[in-house]
């Protein structure tokens, strides 16, 4: 085997299959019918972890919905013919021609009450901070506006790849208002019609172009460096007080004032006899895009922190019932596929009947990450603040363990033959065979006679979890289906 056809891995010996290991693999999906392409191909996008991103930017209704829509396939982003309909940022899985990527949908861009040197600056640098590429979108039929100029300047800045989208052009006539938007100076405008699908084709082979193979792992810095924690959660849920408590003295501005944390602030701290970088984050409000700009600008520099943070510690307030919120911030944790610490601040405030209602609402509202270690603390007084180093040290070491081959076929071939995938219109399709393809999180590849349901799939991850630990992390699994029999040369 060369060595193209290894898993790009992490960048450690965990985060890939050996050599032996993966000409035994390599064998055994041969005999199952799969070619060497197929299962390299699969192998290649698990292992690569973090698949790269791609921003889908422009001022309100240019078609940005519309675009994202034709390019994951579906419809999934909302559309209405009026501007400002999108306001968070909202990420989806996209795949052309045989590579996959995320799509991040975008708010638009417009002047408003804080001039749009403050807008436009707060939500363009940091929305392009966290991607690997931008599709610039403008409508080809108003032609460039004051706003767009000013968001190619920030563009500029930025320094990322921009493909730019010259959208509703739904015909040759068309094509030369786009070429109007040659005066941007972004290069070549792509004449797309997002509606009809015209041109989109032409435009994601220039994506494809722009968007790096594989991302680089922003996380962990050097070896043996101080792991990175992102303190995460809703405004005034405590999390300078923490930062303080556990630093012993004063570094974060403290105020009952919700959101007066604006940046991130970087510390090394000494907590349980180990140098650890905290990250205190400026809290994350609904609907960022409504708020005013230094908000919006916070609640995007949280996102930032968690790009680059290893183990994320949500903070949630007890004395709060679990709302909305705190599930997407959480969530966004998951999907960024850090380790995962639950704390719950302010506990010494709880009385019984507080707690008893507390625990049917975390049984109720978080059952999605029951996996991850959870501890009590109160950030005022201290209470149990000695917990956290080991319960991000032991979601740590499920973000970082990696099974066996050998052993996870093992595993595979009994859950198949005790609890077999459901019957469905007359077959039932089953787990041929797995590797795991990468860690931080793990990643795993299951290579399958048919598709499997996705409560089967939760089925085969509660499985894992129980078999080989992977507490306090996100467990990744892709699914490839052999398409057909009889490969075997």
């Amino acid at each position: 085997m060369n060595d193209q056809m290894h898993p790009a891995g992490d960048g450690h010996e965990h985060g890939e299959l050996g050599d032996a290991e993966f000409a035994e693999f390599m064998e055994l999906a041969e005999e199952e019918g799969f070619d060497a392409e197929e299962v390299e191909g699969a192998l290649d996008a698990a292992g690569h972890g973090p698949l790269p991103v791609l921003a889908v930017v422009g001022r309100p209704n240019v078609g940005k919905s519309t675009l994202v829509n034709r390019i994951i396939g579906r419809r999934e982003a909302v559309v209405e013919d009026r501007p400002g309909v999108t306001r968070d940022r909202v990420t989806y899985e996209a795949e052309w021609a045989g590579r996959r990527f995320k799509v991040v949908d975008t708010g638009g861009w417009e002047q408003d009450v804080l001039g749009i040197d403050a807008s436009v600056a707060a939500q363009a640098e940091f929305a392009v901070e966290a991607a690997d590429a931008v599709v610039f979108v403008v409508d080809a039929q108003v032609g460039a506006t004051d706003t767009d100029e000013a968001v190619v300047k920030l563009l500029r800045r930025a320094g990322k790849p921009v493909v730019l989208c010259a959208n509703k052009v739904d015909g040759p006539s068309g094509e030369a208002d786009a070429a109007y938007l040659w005066s941007l100076g972004l290069g070549e405008p792509h004449p797309v019609s997002a509606l009809h699908g015209r041109g989109t084709g032409d435009m994601l082979d220039e994506v494809l172009k722009a968007l790096p193979e594989a991302p680089e792992q922003t996380f962990g810095g050097a070896p043996g460096g101080p792991r990175r924690v992102a303190l995460i959660g809703r405004p005034n849920v405590g999390k300078s007080s923490m930062l303080n408590k556990v630093a012993g003295e004063t570094r974060v501005v403290v105020d009952d004032l919700a959101g007066t944390t604006r940046d991130p602030v970087d510390e090394l701290i000494e907590l349980g006899g180990r140098t650890w970088k905290f990250v205190d984050t400026a809290g994350i409000r609904r609907r960022v895009h409504m708020a005013e700009g230094a908000d919006y600008y916070a609640s995007l520099r949280t996102a930032a922190a968690l790009e680059k943070a290893e183990v994320a510690v949500v903070l949630l307030d007890v004395s709060e019932s679990i709302s909305v919120q705190d599930q997407r911030i959480i969530t966004m944790a998951v999907e960024s596929g850090r380790a995962l610490v639950l704390a719950y601040n302010k506990w010494d405030t709880l009385d019984e009947e507080r707690r008893y209602y507390l625990e049917r609402e975390i049984e109720r509202e978080l059952q999605q990450v029951r996996w991850a270690p959870r501890v009590n603390v109160s950030a005022r007084t201290g209470r149990h603040m000695e917990k956290l180093v080991p319960a991000i040290e032991t979601a740590l070491a499920g973000w970082e363990t990696r099974v066996p081959t050998g052993k996870l076929n093992a595993f595979l071939g009994e859950i198949v033959a005790s609890h077999p995938h459901p019957v469905r219109g007359g077959k039932q399709p089953r787990i041929l065979f797995g590797t795991q393809a990468g860690t931080k999180p793990p990643r795993f590849v299951l290579f399958a006679s048919g598709f499997l349901e996705a409560g089967y799939r939760r089925f085969v991850e509660r499985r894992l979890r129980e078999e080989f630990g992977f507490e306090g992390t996100p467990v990744q699994i892709s699914v490839r289906v052999r398409e057909k029999r009889g490969r075997k040369k």
